[in-house]
């Protein structure tokens, strides 16, 4: 399906991603390279091969990191791959959610590992090496600790891992080095008693008791998972909360404080630009970095006498952050807007596929990439998909529905539904007293012109409240038809609880788990046969 003939493509798909994947023409200057083209491909090849990278340093880290993660041998030798200088980084990344997160963070991975397989034939005297960003640095706890599932009563459920105290704060550090307590073991059977039992739960189960135990933290357990699940991929995983990669990163950070504004009204500049046509994805901080301070993440802001960390009563002077940054730079994290120039500091990335969050705020960063002199990377759309299974065929033909029915707000589907199964057509039957009510209203006016024209207001404001009454009595009739169908309308619940639960894109709400659950933990091998990567549309993948 074309992104821009879904119903909810305003709600889910920004006007720029749109353009950006089929009118590109329009959105090029924000851009460094048309991912569809061969020719930018072959010249971004080149200027990334021939950029002096910290190879040998970060790929002694990255095979530290991974054989850490127990990665695999093919793991392995893609990192030893990246100390040739004819070798560029395909990279990804997504914060590390419990069981991976939504299935939009497979479909990042598994469109990068097609398009590494892709660029390898098209360009053969180039290797090109899958690389996964843990964004393990990010503080926002609530989003990762929770998965969307399909209950035992085919209903949307979302669990939460470890409910706190509303009253209580959140935490506020690094969420990749969290460790899990005794309340994983109470989620995982939570979990085991929502879903369905079939042949594959055991299975299943068994993978996830094992990646998410006690005393694993989110990174080590989410790339657990993801090894498992891609087995002999070649995927490299990398850990940005690394105190020898944040010494390659020291100068950036230095950079950043020392020139404070600067870097921020380069993307401020750009995005001025942007907003005369789109809306700005991100909105640049004076200081575009996090400080690590006292178990906690916390943005830095300028003072009158300095900076300070928003949420903490601490100050700094300009000197004891340059110094800071310096001598221990591990402190360190970079926002959205920053992680980006670091990210392609230590990487020769030629690619990063994102999503169309990613890709609206890289359209930000362009004069960002210049002031550092690094090449922005081409960014390649992700694959996008909704996951058919074949009960919800059934629904879709037995109720005369198309694919596309599902994508609106389900009690607009419940009605035409019930609708279709009614003896009464509301339109015909409304429609007529409608219009016949209008006619003996506009006869009247007519009427009572001629005899006194102060009148004529009386009777349109009778023929208003009328028809008010007319819409209030209809809508009741359709709630009583809904009602009277309420087996199929149920039906109709819980089809598109799988399809659009929550009214929102299944690649945001559901997890990996219910389909493992259903289809094994093969699924992801197979999935990964049926996930187009260069159709760039939203694909309905039918089971």
């Amino acid at each position: 399906m074309n992104f821009r003939d879904l119903p909810s493509a305003e709600e889910g798909f920004s006007p720029l991603y749109l353009d950006y994947i089929d009118r590109f023409e329009s959105v090029r200057p924000f851009y460094s390279a048309d991912f569809r083209s061969d020719e930018s491909w072959q010249r971004m090849l080149d200027g990334v091969a021939s950029r002096a990278v910290p190879r040998s340093e970060v790929a002694r880290i990255l095979s530290m990191q991974n054989r850490a993660f127990h990665c695999g041998v093919k793991t392995l030798a893609n990192i030893d791959l990246l100390l040739n200088d004819t070798t560029v980084a395909v990279v990804t990344g997504q914060q590390v959610g419990i069981f991976t997160g939504p299935m939009y963070t497979l479909y990042k991975t598994l469109t990068a590992l097609k398009l590494v397989d892709h660029l390898s034939q098209r360009f053969p005297d180039y290797s090109f090496v899958p690389v996964f960003w843990l964004a393990g640095e990010d503080h926002d706890y609530e989003e990762v600790t929770s998965v969307g599932l399909i209950n035992r009563s085919n209903d949307f459920q979302l669990l939460h891992y470890g409910e706190r105290d509303p009253s209580s704060p959140a935490p506020r550090g690094a969420v990749g080095v969290m460790e899990f307590d005794e309340r994983m073991e109470a989620f995982l059977s939570g979990l085991e008693q929502a879903i369905s039992q079939t042949e594959f739960t055991p299975g299943v189960m068994g993978l996830l008791r094992t990646a998410y135990q006690r005393g694993m933290t989110f990174n080590k357990a989410f790339v657990h998972l993801m090894n498992d699940l891609l087995e002999d991929s070649g995927l490299v995983f990398l850990d940005p909360n690394d105190v020898e990669l944040k010494r390659l990163l020291s100068p950036i950070f230095l950079r950043e404080i020392e020139q404070t504004p600067r870097m921020s009204q380069l993307v401020i500049s750009r995005s001025a630009e942007l907003e005369k046509a789109y809306h700005a994805q991100v909105k640049p901080r004076a200081v575009n970095l996090f400080l690590f301070h006292q178990n906690g993440r916390f943005p830095i802001e300028p003072r009158p006498n300095g900076f300070g960390l928003k949420g903490a009563r601490q100050q700094f002077t300009r000197d004891e952050l340059v110094a800071m940054a310096g001598q221990t730079p591990e402190r360190f994290s970079p926002n959205v807007v920053l992680r980006p120039i670091c990210q392609d500091t230590l990487l020769p990335t030629i690619t990063y596929v994102g999503g169309p969050a990613e890709i609206a705020y890289f359209a930000q960063l362009g004069t960002l990439y210049h002031e550092f002199g690094l090449p922005q990377p081409i960014v390649y759309p992700r694959a996008s998909a909704t996951i058919l299974e074949e009960k919800v065929q059934k629904v879709l033909e037995r109720y005369n529905l198309q694919d596309s029915d599902f994508f609106q707000e389900v009690e607009l589907l419940k009605r035409k539904v019930a609708g279709g199964l009614s003896t009464v057509n509301l339109d015909e039957l409304f429609g007529g007293t409608r219009a016949a009510i209008s006619d003996a209203f506009q006869a009247l006016g007519g009427a009572l012109e001629q005899i006194d024209k102060t009148l004529v207001g009386s009777v349109d404001t009778a023929a208003k409240k009328t028809e008010y009454h007319l819409d209030s009595i209809r809508q009741k009739v359709a709630a009583a038809e809904v009602r009277r169908h309420e087996a199929s309308v149920r039906q109709i619940e819980k089809a598109a609880a799988h399809v659009f639960p929550r009214s929102r894109f299944q690649e945001r709400e559901l997890n990996v788990v219910h389909f493992l659950n259903r289809y094994g933990l093969e699924f992801l091998r197979w999935l990964r046969g049926e996930l187009v990567i260069d159709r760039f549309k939203h694909q309905l993948i039918r089971m």
